[in-house]
């Protein structure tokens, strides 16, 4: 199947819409030029953030370990983008963006107490794509059940067998399968919120 038959899930996203990939990259790419110093000011870091830098919040899903880490993530962006970013308009995107980051972070510092440290969007990027496959529920077509199978698939291979082959040597470093699977959730959660959001008020 390519990828003209799967930009059908969504139809094109808008001018507008290409906004929020396009600030990702731009942020993920500024942080990489500092370097070394600037991905362990800017990283999740679990000592840091209970001292009070909370913003390794939000930035810590912004730096990267490498460029070819970069490179991988905004590829999958980009692709994701590609497949789901007309799902939604931009205020809900950045909704779903803000409640995904939170609920990786919610989850890392309550279920991962052990994780010392996190960088990179991959978490987020579970998240998108979980939040696109809920708008295509209805009606529901094959693409769309294609994809909420390899997601699922891919979350269940690292939940039960740690990162998908090849992974590791791609990212250049460890990869945190967990965050996958709580950007998945954090992403059904923010389009959840989203419909609820946009939903018209009943007139009596």
């Amino acid at each position: 199947m390519g990828l003209d038959k799967l930009k059908g899930l969504a139809g094109q996203p808008s001018a507008t819409t290409w906004i929020i990939p396009g600030v990702i990259i731009a942020v993920s790419v500024l942080i990489a030029f500092g370097g070394d110093f600037g991905r362990e000011w800017l990283r999740y870091d679990r000592v840091w953030i209970s001292q009070g830098e909370i913003w390794r919040l939000l930035t810590g899903h912004f730096a990267h370990l490498s460029g070819s880490h970069l490179i991988l993530n905004s590829a999958g962006l980009l692709l994701v983008w590609y497949l789901v970013g007309a799902s939604y308009s931009l205020r809900s995107w950045t909704l779903i963006i803000l409640v995904s980051l939170a609920t990786i972070d919610a989850a890392f510092w309550v279920l991962n107490p052990n994780l010392h440290w996190y960088v990179g969007m991959s978490g987020l990027l579970h998240g998108l794509l979980a939040a696109g496959i809920v708008a295509r529920l209805r009606p529901l077509n094959g693409e769309t059940i294609l994809l909420l199978l390899l997601l699922s698939a891919k979350i269940g291979w690292e939940q039960a067998a740690g990162p998908v082959p090849g992974s590791v040597s791609t990212s250049g470093g460890p990869v945190v399968v967990d965050a996958h699977l709580y950007g998945a959730l954090g992403g059904i959660l923010g389009a959840v919120l989203a419909r609820i959001r946009v939903r018209p008020k009943r007139t009596i």
